[in-house]
């Protein structure tokens, strides 16, 4: 993450794939040079194994929303919906505390 500032926003998304998935990998890559240049844009970390889970991180609830609405992203999430996710959760939590630690 670019700041250890808080309070700042998490998006939570958790999501099941199905079997077929061409395409997938390629508009994972787009989204994320795409977030990276958004107003706001904090960071992300993302898992997958049975669940896949993405946490990326905002500045504000309004640079959350802008992301929503991206032209780009609304085309992935459209594809998301119809091509590749068996189902999806999203949560947004606001982040009032940050700890780390680092050896």
């Amino acid at each position: 993450m670019k700041n250890n500032f808080t309070p700042y926003y998490a998006v939570i998304f958790t999501s099941i794939l199905k079997e077929e998935i061409n395409g997938y990998s390629e508009m994972g890559d787009r989204m994320m040079e795409l977030a990276k240049k958004q107003k706001g844009f904090l960071g992300v970390e993302s898992a997958r194994e049975d669940v896949g889970i993405t946490v990326s991180y905002w500045n504000s609830l309004a640079d959350i929303d802008k992301w929503k609405q991206n032209s780009e992203h609304a085309l992935a999430q459209k594809m998301g919906k119809e091509v590749w996710y068996k189902s999806f959760k999203i949560r947004i939590a606001k982040v009032e505390i940050e700890y780390e630690f680092k050896k």
